[in-house]
């Protein structure tokens, strides 16, 4: 037993009780005390020869080097991290997705949780007015050691320790499991919120819309997180729901597994962000580049912003304290009154009709892109996602997707490079290809500069290739949809329609695919049951074969634990 860890928690329940703003988070203040406290940070000061008591200014701060993944967490024993050493005051362990291909624990405590509850508590209170309405959180967050499905559920249940007449139900992201409790519970509430990552959102929408559910005859809020969304997104899947006024009843939350969430939508972050999707120019102007970013407030009481080469750095107490620790997240830092005197100089008043109390906290501005290692690289421009979204988001298009994608650059049969995009049809819709690829060309143009100059004009339309939902090699049921792949093998292989890609992705294969130069790749039995044939390098389980390719055959591997991937014949 731990006596002094009672006292520390009810202090830190007394506090998010009773709501009270705490001064700005001092760095050097709590350098000091992650260094007193916390062995491997000692450890790690001591290998590189800083002593504390030699960090007394802001620029000394300034030269603190960068906590990562690779050169900090990696690098000591979990508990190491923690303060006192110990893991004995954390009673959850989360594990991040991987993004960046290795996934790694981040332990909390209910004292962690407190302080990202309030960021909950300013979503559903300013925003969605949670304090005066009964509200169903209906949590599609997916359910596991992932961070979100059950961070979501503890913050949202301690408002209504707090008094919030805030109930939740968690079906995770189970489709068919959310629309059935949906028409059973929502009548016993004045509004539903359902939080999630946004295309999935969109897929429960969409979904629901086709199996004849009804979302106008609810008042229904959303709260999205985990990646950078278009306005035209938000505008699209708040007209499809219903929702009255998409500025207030939607709000992103900009959550790490490392720090929970670092901050959120507000009202006034949303209009400004929607001018600046109207406006490149201005976007430009303030962001160095076209492209939008989520841009959200946060607590300077909690959380300590820094930039770094265009990157995100922050300091702030979590069951791993951190302190100048690089997120890798690209983005930047605006000041309230900064971003108020930027939005005059461009003639417009983001507080007109916003209720200053609950819908323009005076708080800092922080904007992030996302990871720079999710950009694709064509003739030297950077594709990023969010340019695609646009796309896919148009009214030409919009009715035919669900709004997932991955971007790949490959090589054609003269090597020549193109630029990929694997595009999710939603249920029972055929979609066009061409007409997909010239609303993609058209937004990247638009928004995109290094496209528009780089690529040569010949080789901007894009190459379409259409599945159906969840493909399980391109759009699995269960995992963080990743939207950028790395370059896919030099063959070319057919494109296949959406009514091929379905029969495809229900056991069916043509007994002869031909790559672009006519030579056809021979389907052949198979001893061993787990090879699969995968045309364009999409993968599609086909039991009982492998491939000759040009004369070539591939043969088991006599490793059954090995993952095998020789050009486009793969066995798991």
């Amino acid at each position: 037993m731990h006596a002094d860890r009672p006292p520390l928690v009810a202090a830190a329940w007394d506090s998010f009780l009773k709501g009270a703003r705490t001064a700005p988070l001092d760095p050097l203040e709590f350098f000091r005390y992650v260094a007193e406290t916390v062995p491997g940070y000692r450890r790690f000061l001591d290998e590189r020869g800083i002593h504390p008591a030699s960090i007394v200014t802001a620029a000394d701060f300034d030269t603190l080097p960068l906590l990562t993944k690779d050169t900090y967490h990696r690098r000591y024993r979990l508990g190491q991290l923690c303060r006192g050493g110990s893991l004995d005051g954390c009673d959850m362990i989360a594990v991040s997705s991987g993004s960046s291909g290795q996934p790694t624990p981040w332990p909390r405590s209910v004292i962690d949780e407190l302080a990202i509850a309030a960021r909950f508590e300013q979503v559903f209170r300013d925003a969605f007015r949670a304090d005066q309405q009964t509200t169903l959180a209906v949590v599609c967050f997916p359910f596991g050691t992932w961070v979100g499905g059950l961070y979501t559920v503890t913050c949202i249940r301690h408002l209504n320790a707090k008094g919030y007449p805030v109930t939740v139900v968690a079906p995770g992201n189970n489709k068919d499991e959310i629309l059935c409790v949906m028409p059973e519970l929502a009548p016993n509430f004045d509004q539903v919120v359902l939080p999630g990552y946004p295309p999935f959102i969109k897929d429960v929408v969409d979904t629901g819309i086709a199996t004849g559910f009804d979302w106008q005859a609810y008042v229904v809020k959303f709260v999205f997180a985990g990646e950078v969304f278009s306005e035209e997104c938000r505008s699209l899947v708040g007209l499809r729901a219903g929702l009255a006024d998409p500025v207030r009843d939607t709000a992103a939350l900009y959550g790490t597994a490392d720090a929970g969430v670092l901050g959120n939508e507000t009202a006034l972050s949303v209009t400004i962000r929607r001018f600046l999707a109207r406006n490149p120019s201005a976007a430009m102007d303030l962001f160095g580049q076209s492209r939008l970013p989520t841009l959200v407030q946060y607590d300077p009481g909690s959380r300590y912003f820094q930039t770094h080469d265009g990157t995100l750095l922050f300091t702030g107490d979590n069951g791993i304290p951190l302190v100048r620790y690089h997120i890798s997240d690209e983005g930047g830092v605006v000041g309230y009154d900064d971003m108020l005197a930027f939005c005059e100089r461009h003639h417009f008043n983001p507080l007109a009709g916003l209720d200053s109390t609950r819908n323009a906290p005076n708080m800092p501005f922080v904007y992030l892109f996302g990871r720079s290692l999710f950009t694709v690289s064509y003739y030297g421009a950077n594709i990023y996602p969010e340019n695609i979204s646009v796309g896919l988001e148009q009214p030409t298009v919009s009715g035919w997707v669900t709004g997932k994608f991955v971007l790949e650059t490959a090589e054609d049969s003269d090597r020549d490079r193109i630029l990929r995009v694997v595009v999710e049809v939603a249920h029972g819709q055929l979609a066009d290809n061409h007409t997909i690829a010239c609303a993609i060309r058209d937004q990247l143009l638009r928004l995109n500069s290094e496209f528009a100059h780089y690529v040569p004009a010949h080789h901007r339309l894009p190459d379409i290739q259409l599945r159906p939902i969840s493909d399980p090699d391109y759009f699995p049921v269960g995992v963080k949809h990743r939207y950028t792949r790395q370059a896919v093998s030099n063959l070319a292989f057919p494109k296949f329609r959406a009514g091929a890609a379905d029969r495809a992705h229900a056991g069916f294969m043509p007994d002869t695919a031909w790559p672009a130069n006519g030579t056809p790749a021979r389907l052949i039995p198979a001893p061993h049951p787990n090879y699969y044939y995968s045309p364009g390098c999409a993968p599609a389980r086909r039991a009982g074969w492998l491939v000759s390719l040009w004369g070539l055959r591939f043969g088991r591997d006599e490793d059954p634990g090995r993952n095998v991937s020789i050009g486009c014949m793969n066995r798991r």
